[in-house]
């Protein structure tokens, strides 16, 4: 999971991928990364929309394989409300034009959680940053270091994660290799800790602080009281922070990820989400559950282990990578 930071090159190095081949574009890995769950969803996708006529068994075998996509109960029966009032309203008649409406409404459900993050208006900009153990937490803190870094930002990172000592030497080694300060202590209270990184940064006027808080399930209910407490060290040094609280969901563990959101959320105040790994097994409809259960903006989404390979989520490009190109433009 965190391989970047065990090479001996500088992982933002564009050579250190490949020397004498172009980079694929985001949008090729978008839909590379997206390759496994795509197979699995166009399989039967392929087989419904190959049929004759659009009918009652056809729409129920749909509801089914998006219940297996992850897309949860309330996002299916939104959709398939949504695919019925077309197919009556435009009097659709084939399964490919059910296909393209089928695209057409997961985007329109997606579109709210397509926002950016601007971290202006403060200096320090404080991005509190959460998640479970596994999902990718660390990694993501690293890729989102330099995001900054490439926007002209000054970063600091708070190695807040004292309970794993594994993460407090992952961000320092990563520090070191791109130049980043990093605050840690060998142990301590990791509200101690952000409070610190906090007073650092406003004296040496960095732009950007990402707080690492230790990993924790949403059932260990002292440790999610625990990262309460790092939330509100960071309001007692920064009255208006923190400015963005990013809870990074692993997407391969499906409707757990809307069970996460909806704790961290009421721990901490949940602004946004990083949704990671979705180049593994990761069925992509999980979005579409968060969009209808807990809707967060998803702020970034990662496809792969690469220093760049975590970009802003943008639904229409997740939607085609997901389900392909429309073929039918007349819906």
């Amino acid at each position: 999971m965190f391989g970047f930071l065990k090479t001996k090159d500088d992982p933002a190095a564009p050579a250190a991928v490949t020397p004498t081949a172009p980079r694929a574009s985001w949008g090729e890995r978008l839909k590379a990364g997206l390759s496994r769950t795509r197979d699995t969803l166009n399989t039967p996708l392929t087989e419904l929309f190959s049929r004759s006529k659009i009918d009652d068994e056809l729409l129920e075998d749909l509801e089914t394989t998006l219940l297996m996509a992850d897309c949860g109960i309330e996002a299916t029966q939104w959709l398939l409300a949504e695919l019925k009032a077309t197919v009556k309203r435009d009097k659709l008649e084939t399964p490919a034009q059910l296909r393209s409406a089928l695209a057409k409404s997961l985007q329109a459900l997606l579109t709210p959680l397509e926002q950016m993050l601007e971290a202006d208006g403060h200096q320090p900009f404080v991005i509190m940053i959460a998640g479970v153990n596994g999902a990718g937490k660390t990694t993501s803190i690293g890729k989102l270091a330099k995001h900054f870094q490439n926007q002209g930002k000054s970063v600091l990172l708070a190695a807040g994660d004292t309970f794993r000592a594994a993460a407090r030497e992952q961000l320092t080694a990563w520090g070191e290799r791109n130049g980043v300060t990093v605050i840690a202590q060998e142990s301590g209270d990791p509200a101690a800790v952000v409070f610190d990184a906090i007073s650092a940064a406003r004296a040496r006027k960095i732009d950007i602080v990402l707080a690492d808080t230790a990993g924790r399930l949403p059932t260990q209910l002292h440790l999610m009281e625990e990262i309460a407490k790092v939330r509100r060290v960071i309001q007692k040094a920064d009255a208006s922070g923190p400015h963005e609280v990013l809870l990074v969901l692993d997407a391969n563990i499906g409707q757990n990820a809307v069970q996460q959101v909806k704790a961290f959320d009421k721990a901490i105040a949940v602004t946004g989400l990083v949704i990671t790994k979705l180049d593994g097994t990761a069925k992509g409809g999980v979005l579409a559950a968060i969009a209808r259960q807990c809707p967060k903006p998803v702020r970034f989404i990662g496809v792969g282990e690469g220093i760049d390979d975590l970009q802003a989520f943008r639904a229409g490009e997740f939607v085609e990578a997901l389900l392909g190109p429309s073929s039918d433009s007349s819906s």
